[in-house]
């Protein structure tokens, strides 16, 4: 397992090929579409897959929704993506480390946004041609409903939620970092995701496939007032919770461990 430090220098190596891949700016787009793909995937997974226990109104539901939510992660991870979530954790340490420029960092994060709501897009796209949400069905009455709650939440609300959901993100690629087995890793996503989920935290870029689909369904919430102002306050949140709370506070605590070295 890496220590503290060589973890912080794991992740500026990881920033700097964010960095420098962003350069290719085509290319570098299309795998964080790939990202908002396979998190929107995991949204729409967690809809059919707890939908059903969500409309009956069992108490199991947000358990078995953050239970499969995992896949989108696991795919970031192991078929290869670029997220923004973790990327801001990722990042500002690059940044702390003078490992990468701040304009370089800039239009990496800048893509992988852009990126990530498009791959959301196309997802929502994709499921709403095949009806899989249409109204009457339970997955549409299950996605009718997280929308609908996401919509009645208050901005305060939605900012602190989203601080603590990226915490959680940005430990699962924290912690992966250091693990050294492939079976650990995928553990080490899946509870961290289903943690963030079952207690009804704020994702930025699955509330894009949410809202996505909510608009092009047509359901109670799903405007795009309501997307902008989601949107936005998640971001915003996300941002704190990977770089204030887990980039920031892992940095300084390695700060103890070099100065045990030198």
């Amino acid at each position: 397992m890496l220590t503290l430090p060589e973890n912080i220098q794991a992740q500026v190596g990881a920033a700097r090929h964010k960095v420098n891949a962003s350069a290719n700016m085509g290319y570098y787009l299309v795998g964080a579409i790939m990202a908002g793909l396979f998190i929107g995937l995991a949204d729409v997974f967690m809809m059919t897959g707890g939908g059903p226990l969500r409309v009956a109104g069992s108490p199991w539901a947000s358990l078995v929704e953050g239970g499969v939510f995992g896949i989108g992660l696991i795919l970031v991870v192991f078929a290869g993506g670029e997220l923004a979530t973790s990327a801001m954790m990722i990042l500002p340490i690059g940044l702390k480390e003078k490992g990468v420029s701040t304009s370089g960092a800039a239009r990496a994060f800048g893509i992988m946004i852009v990126g990530n709501l498009l791959g959301s897009i196309l997802v929502a796209a994709l499921v709403w041609g095949g009806g899989i949400m249409a109204e009457g069905t339970v997955p549409g009455a299950a996605m009718a409903s997280v929308v609908a709650a996401k919509a009645h939440k208050t901005t305060v609300e939605l900012f602190f939620r989203a601080i603590l959901c990226n915490i959680l993100v940005c430990l699962a690629i924290w912690s992966v970092s250091r693990a050294q087995h492939e079976v650990a890793k995928m553990i080490l996503m899946a509870w961290c995701m289903a943690t963030f989920v079952a207690s009804g935290m704020e994702h930025v870029v699955a509330n894009m496939t949410t809202f996505a689909l909510g608009i092009m369904h047509g359901v109670d919430g799903g405007t795009w007032v309501e997307a902008a102002r989601n949107l936005s306050v998640v971001l915003a949140g996300n941002i704190v919770g990977g770089a204030v709370f887990v980039g920031g506070t892992m940095w300084f605590a390695a700060q103890a461990d070099r100065t045990l070295v030198h």
